[in-house]
């Protein structure tokens, strides 16, 4: 907990790779998945969103 009440709080970290698996319940198992889907989902856009942006420099430098 913060001090001062416009200290930052640091998120809690959802999973953490390599963690200790067998402690948590398969309701938590289900959770993590859920969530880690998620953050691959949002991974992968952002690597289509840079690709698209370096095909079209390439398309914009090749015109020169």
């Amino acid at each position: 907990m913060a001090i001062f009440d416009d200290e930052p709080t640091k998120p809690k970290r959802v999973h953490e790779i390599g963690q200790d698996l067998s402690l948590l319940s398969v309701g938590e198992l289900d959770e993590r998945i859920v969530q880690l889907r998620a953050e691959i989902e949002r991974l992968e856009a952002e690597l289509r969103s840079k690709g698209s942006t370096k095909a079209a420099a390439e398309a914009l430098f090749r015109r020169s």
